[in-house]
């Protein structure tokens, strides 16, 4: 059993791979409607084939990795599923012919070094809630519906000057979120509890649909104005590290009496993996030549 979850974590990083090179794809191709008509030019992309296969391989790569997920222990799911920011590193630049540079893969391996290790220290130092209190559920709630207003927020006063790393970052922190409801509706579900649709909270089912639907949008302007292993990158360090912080901070998951420097690993982890994404966002060979192409096309008037 535990090698057929590890098949599924392993076909699931590839299928998000591949599904975000895709969107990427799409998104690109649809660019200079969605410049014209930045408000509804996003529906367009419900009629672009390639769009549309991305889109499904990474549903299905969701479905494969919460199979693995269901199945195995964390320590053994959490890390291979960083292997998909090296597939989509690698395939990316085959397709647009870009040769990585030494950041570039630097950054990748800062990603993936400090993801697995976050997950793997935050796997030993927490233990499992199995029933949040409704105070609990309550400040969860608060916060993930300020930290989607601040991003609405972002949203809105980003759009004269956008920033991949931005919508990237707002992209994992909402489907943190997502991933932390998703969790606490499964309990409501699992106990067999009354009210909202088959036991789940109403509130709850509304701050998954908007932060979800929210976090969709993040995704492709981030693919708009960055590479697809950016995006993967971001989603695999940042989602992981909300969920796992909520946990500690909000849902009460840490462990009693745990020596100060396990916290400090933790700390550094998070910091390594951050940094790494921090510096695909600003060295990446397709970040530095888009950065260009604007550039020229800045100054293109000018020149007349």
């Amino acid at each position: 059993m535990k090698w057929l979850s590890i098949l599924a974590a392993l076909v699931a990083a590839c299928c998000l791979a591949l599904g975000s090179e895709r969107q990427s794809v799409g998104v690109r191709r649809h660019e200079a409607h969605l410049r014209i008509h930045p408000r509804s030019g996003f529906l367009t992309l419900f009629a672009s084939p390639v769009w549309l296969a991305g889109g499904a391989l990474m549903i299905l790569g969701i479905i494969l990795n919460v199979y693995a997920l269901a199945t195995a222990p964390l320590t053994v799911v959490q890390p291979i599923g960083a292997i998909a920011v090296v597939i989509t590193t690698v395939l990316n630049a085959r397709i647009q012919r870009l040769k990585l540079n030494r950041v570039t893969i630097w950054a990748i391996t800062a990603c993936v070094a400090g993801s697995a290790g976050f997950v793997l220290i935050a796997f030993i130092a927490t233990e499992e809630n199995p029933a949040p209190t409704l105070r609990q559920e309550h400040l969860t709630a608060i916060v993930a519906l300020t930290a989607t207003a601040v991003f609405a927020l972002v949203a809105v006063m980003s759009r004269r000057r956008p920033s991949a790393f931005l919508f990237i970052l707002g992209a994992g922190v909402l489907f943190g979120f997502v991933a932390v409801f998703v969790r606490l509706a499964s309990i409501h579900l699992l106990r067999g509890d009354a009210g909202g649709l088959l036991g789940i909270p109403w509130y709850q089912l509304g701050i998954m649909a908007l932060a979800g639907l929210l976090g969709v949008y993040f995704v492709q302007m981030a693919h708009r104005y960055g590479p697809p292993d950016l995006v993967v990158a971001g989603l695999t360090v940042v989602d992981p590290m909300v969920g796992v912080l909520t946990g500690v901070i909000v849902l009460g998951e840490l462990q009693p009496n745990l020596p100060w420097w396990v916290g400090l690993c933790m700390v550094v982890a998070a910091a390594i993996a951050t940094l790494g994404v921090v510096a695909l966002s600003r060295h990446h060979p397709d970040v530095i030549k888009r950065r260009e192409q604007r550039r020229r096309a800045a100054s293109a008037p000018a020149e007349d």
